[in-house]
């Protein structure tokens, strides 16, 4: 064919796929800067109210009086089970809990957070979700790479968190409200975060095994615990398909560079889908940082809620929404004086001490 026969249609592929490689970003994106930055306060905050029931525990083990020191009850915020015994108590008796409420109100937190942000709390807050991506990080730089099981494993391994949440949610739902008050009001229930506390400090060789090899295979998989053992992230991940919120590609300004989806640490094909609803993405905004194409991706809101000129989420409204989310539930919960449980200091003083001789009320 001569020049001067070049095919128009060619011609104007040509043409746009030239114009899709030399789009870039105009602003440097800071998101994934803020979302460590929240990552790393929502830790110091986790590390400070650990110490300070740690000394609160010594104090009344040692025989010393705790009056100094108040029981934070933030520690609940490690009693998901509790949260979901007490969500399943408040519906069923339309009466607030009064043992372990902070429980109740952190377990909607980020129900809440996941509803409205997907499942943010996962990669933007948990401590755990952070130990685990410093951990696969790290691994990358050491081994110069993390590794991926194959869809035959990883599919079926995946499916272990839905069933531990299965199991929790079907013990919660079967018992009444009256079970749940009572197993609360339990020896055993008044003091289940110093039992927790005595897992950790008390860790027998079996768990100790089974911790170094979780962290080890964290090392090597990206967000190992978080992507196939978490009931946790299971039913926050579920919370998630009702998100107004989805990661969008625009095909038309996509230069096909597949950036996205190797940054992605739960391992979707981001640049394969156009709308990305699945339960495993965390709203980190990983893809949209890499992304170098400018409206190629992002976080976009619901048809409702845009704008004519953009319909897209920026990371520091993303981070607000979550911030006043927390700070909002959990300020409502103290200002309203359902933060703190009634159970009396001598209780304590009687049970703390004795911690590890408490047993299950079924047992």
């Amino acid at each position: 064919m001569l020049d001067d026969e070049v095919d128009p249609e060619d011609s104007s592929l040509k043409i746009r796929v030239l114009r899709k490689k030399l789009i870039r970003r105009g602003q440097p994106d800071n998101s994934q800067r803020l979302r460590h930055s929240f990552q790393l306060v929502f830790l110091a905050l986790n590390l400070w109210i650990g110490f300070a029931f740690y000394l609160w525990v010594r104090r009344l083990e040692s025989g010393i009086s705790a009056a100094s020191l108040r029981r934070p009850a933030g520690v609940e915020g490690w009693l998901p089970i509790a949260g979901l015994m007490n969500l399943k108590y408040w519906i069923s008796s339309r009466t607030l809990p009064t043992t372990h409420p902070a429980a109740l109100f952190l377990f909607l937190s980020f129900l809440a957070i996941a509803f409205l942000f997907r499942k943010a709390f996962c990669s933007w807050l948990c401590p755990v979700g952070t130990l685990s991506e410093y951990l696969w990080r790290a691994g990358r730089r050491v081994f110069g790479r993390n590794f991926q099981l194959p869809r035959w494993l990883d599919l079926p391994l995946r499916a272990l968190k839905y069933l531990l949440l299965a199991f929790f949610v079907w013990a919660v739902a079967n018992m009444s409200a009256g079970d749940i008050a009572d197993f609360m009001r339990s020896p055993y229930g008044v003091i289940a975060d110093v039992r927790m506390l005595n897992f950790f400090r008390d860790l027998g060789e079996t768990a100790a095994v089974v911790l170094a090899v979780l962290g080890i295979l964290s090392l090597f998989v990206q967000n190992f615990w978080c992507r196939y053992l978490c009931p946790y992230g299971a039913l926050l991940g579920l919370a998630s398909l009702l998100s107004p919120l989805r990661i969008w590609r625009t095909d038309d300004a996509c230069i096909d560079c597949a950036k996205c989806a190797k940054s992605c640490p739960s391992l979707l094909p981001v640049d394969k889908l156009i709308s990305i609803k699945s339960a495993e993405c965390t709203g980190c905004l990983e893809c949209v940082a890499v992304c170098p194409s400018e409206g190629a991706l992002q976080m976009t809101l619901p048809r409702w809620a845009r704008t004519p000129n953009s319909g897209r989420l920026p990371a520091w409204a993303m981070a607000v929404g979550i911030a006043v989310l927390f700070v909002g539930i959990v300020g409502y919960a103290k200002t309203s004086g359902h933060w703190k449980g009634d159970i009396p200091d001598f209780v304590y003083r009687q049970l703390v001490p004795h911690a590890a001789e408490v047993e299950h009320p079924g047992d």
